[in-house]
């Protein structure tokens, strides 16, 4: 170890050096390490898959951490010209943050309850209020100090209990998304010798300020299979386990409605759901299920009154439709249309208010929000001006309100949270995001929707933002995102982070790719499952366009995607490396098939309706014609920048680390190829408010070194 620092040391003096008498990346000189290749022969369906670098598969095994670390050095040594950039960098972006920062309040039970964090520290302290804005602060959770000693910290899962005594809190410090559960006495400041191991955070307390209903997860699969009641000073190892689910493809969650009156329990899959409740006021008694599962059937309920609000898509609503039943008559068979499906507008959402419902829509790739007074008269949505914009529901406890909270921000205008009185049809901003440092101005930036014709026809939009005085000479450098995948929309959103890109020069452009549900429901069926390619040949429609318009070129273009996006970075780099300068995988889903195939590993036998179940030959030949670490083929690839965590528990780090080591040997020219593991976090990189812009500096520095800009 104290020969490989010393090495370290003199390589990072030499790059330095180096790259200033010859301004020149040191990753010319460094060499990368070649993993072991010890060849597993994998057989399925009657094909025949050789994985050189299946032994990575094992965190326990010291020659797999020294492979890791050996990939750590090479991306110091062959970055280290680049880290006094990076540091500017960070400390850039970190200067336009509010460090002393606070959430909007909201009243909840009695109580205001305010986030906030002080100058100087990396995690949230947790406080309320009793009764008044005025009132003495009562500190909850000072994460900041729960943290010391941690190499990683996350606080999650708070549940306040009706009588405002007691919060049950979630700890994870690993990263692997195993929390521990304990109960804190508010009044007093004790924690309580209640401790529940290996929960997911997932937690609700029953209205008699005694009972807790929580969800643990299977030990090694890490699925969220089952629903525990403790009571408040009871030994845990006599928790009742109150449900199980069986399925190996649905996941439970456990929650208390807005009304209050009924605790549910949800199991669901990518493509069912099925609920059971019990009365909160009655937590011994039980779960009953409202709708029996029906494969393909998907449904979420809201308590109001006397009755039960459904966004479903039963009866073929494709895009969802909103029906209603009494408390009493829970089944399918008793549920009545209350906004009928449409075939151009998808409902994501509502939010129930005693004189009015809000009912979150998408057309045309765009966000509504519909308000419908319960009268019938005078239904309205809220305007929105720009194509690039984003607006959602925030924070709304209380039903007897006219007041609406929301939330809206668009490439170039900093997020806020908006009060709406839904009566008066005014509006007061609670807070806007701040842009410290004094050189933001919003009217610099241009922002549009463009729209790319993808290989079959389709129409794809894009959100576009960039500088003024930006041409279109095909010389800017652009940095392509998208994710494609689960249904979830990419939205336009502002960063301040972003700035430091856009203030060079950059182009910044999300593709709102199939796979995602940004034109609807169907968007999503036409990118996943057999039509998955779609998101990938999108995304190379959207860059190929993207180049054709002089946005941009082939040399100044880049890609980046994380997760399930990285799989898409990973496609797309086999499908068409020419059009790319360099790509960015962060936590990257590339090894398809060895993941899907393996059932232990976690979320895979819930992904079967996602990407296919490869034990049916259909689906396994499919999946093995995009597996991106499958089709590695000796060619030129883009350069590229690979990030993941030791502890990832969503994808796990050797499917980037077993990408990296086959396309060393694989491709034939000398771009860059760097694997950058956490060592010490999993699935959402580091923890801490400020440790995060550490690794986003790390992807800007390469982006911004591949295209010589130094300052």
């Amino acid at each position: 170890m104290k020969k490989r620092l010393i090495l370290n040391c003199l390589c990072l003096i030499f790059a330095i050096s180096y790259s200033q008498n010859k301004t020149k990346s040191m990753s010319n000189s460094a060499k990368p390490p070649i993993a072991t290749i010890k060849p597993k022969t994998l057989e399925k369906h009657g094909d025949v898959r050789i994985d050189n670098y299946f032994w990575l598969n094992d965190r326990e095994n010291p020659e797999v951490i020294d492979y890791l670390n050996k990939e750590n050095d090479y991306y110091n040594t062959a970055t280290a010209h680049t880290k006094t950039f990076q540091t500017e960098l960070f400390a850039e972006m970190k200067s336009r943050i509010k460090e002393d920062d606070e959430s909007v309040p909201y009243l909840y039970n009695g109580y205001y309850y305010i986030t906030r964090f002080e100058k100087g520290q990396d995690y949230p302290i947790y406080s309320r209020k009793k009764g008044s804005l005025a009132a003495p602060e009562e500190i909850m959770f000072n994460g900041n100090a729960m943290a010391k000693g941690h190499k990683f910290f996350q606080l999650s899962g708070i549940s306040i209990s009706n009588d405002n005594q007691f919060a049950v809190f979630a700890l994870d410090v690993v990263g692997r998304r195993i929390y521990t559960l304990q109960i804190k006495n508010l009044v007093t400041g004790e924690i309580l010798v209640d401790k529940m191991e290996n929960a997911t955070g997932n937690v609700t307390w029953a209205n008699d300020n005694k009972t807790i209903f929580y969800t643990r997860q299977d030990e090694k699969t890490l699925r969220s299979d089952k629903v525990y009641k403790h009571k408040l000073g009871d030994d845990t190892s006599k928790d009742v386990l109150v449900y199980f689910e069986k399925d190996d493809t649905f996941n439970v969650t456990v929650m208390k409605g807005k009304s209050k009156k009924y605790i549910a329990i949800s199991s669901s899959s990518t493509l069912t759901d099925e609920y059971r409740t019990i009365l909160a006021d009655e937590p011994d008694s039980e779960f009953k299920v409202f709708q029996e599962r029906i494969r393909g059937l998907e449904y979420s309920i809201s308590h109001y009154g006397d009755s039960f609000y459904i966004v479903t898509n039963a009866d073929d609503a494709t895009n969802f439709k909103l029906m209603k039943t009494t408390e009493n008559a829970t089944s399918k068979d008793h549920w009545k249309d209350l906004i009928p499906h449409r075939e151009d507008v998808l409902i994501e959402g509502i939010d129930i208010f005693k004189d009015y419902l809000v009912v979150s829509e998408r057309s045309n790739g765009l966000n509504k929000i519909r308000i419908m007074p319960w009268s019938g008269k005078g239904e309205y949505y809220l305007p929105f001006e720009i194509e690039t914009y984003t607006c959602y529901t925030t924070t709304n406890v209380d039903f007897d309100t006219d007041i609406l909270r929301y939330g809206y921000q668009s490439m170039a205008t900093p997020s806020s949270v908006i009060d709406f009185n839904m009566k008066t049809k005014t509006k007061e901003i609670k807070k806007e995001q701040q842009v410290l440092g004094g050189k933001f101005d919003k009217n610099n930036y241009i922002e549009e929707r463009i729209w790319a014709t993808a290989n079959d026809g389709t129409k794809v939009p894009m959100s576009i933002v960039y500088r003024k005085g930006i041409k279109k000479d095909g010389k800017n450098p652009l940095l392509q995102y998208a994710y494609g995948s689960y249904g979830m929309s990419m939205d336009p959103y502002f960063s301040s982070t972003r700035l430091s890109l856009l203030d060079r020069g950059f182009v910044y452009v999300i593709a709102h790719i199939r796979g995602g549900e940004d034109l609807g429901r169907q968007w999503y069926e036409n990118g996943k499952l057999l039509k998955k390619k779609n998101t990938f040949t999108d995304f190379i429609d959207c860059s190929k366009y993207l180049i054709a318009e002089k946005w941009t070129s082939a040399e100044h273009l880049y890609a980046e995607g994380g997760s399930a996006g990285g799989l898409l970075i990973g496609a797309v780099a086999n499908m068409a490396p020419q059009l790319y300068n360099g790509m960015i995988a962060q936590v990257p889903f590339v090894d398809v098939m060895t993941t899907m195939l393996d059932d232990s590993i976690p979320l895979t036998t819930g992904e079967y309706d996602e990407w296919g179940n490869p034990n049916e030959k259909e689906s396994y030949d499919y999946m093995r014609s995009y597996s991106p670490y499958d089709n590695v083929v000796a060619q030129a690839y883009p350069n590229l920048y690979v990030s993941t965590g030791l502890h990832d528990s969503q994808v796990q780090y050797w499917e980037p680390a077993k990408w990296v080591a086959k396309l060393r040997v694989t491709k034939t020219n000398d771009k860059q190829l760097f694997l950058d593991t956490n060592m010490d976090a999993g699935h959402g990189g580091a923890s801490g408010r400020f440790e995060a812009l550490k690794e986003l500096a790390k992807e800007f520095t390469f982006l911004l070194d591949l295209e010589k800009i130094k300052k």
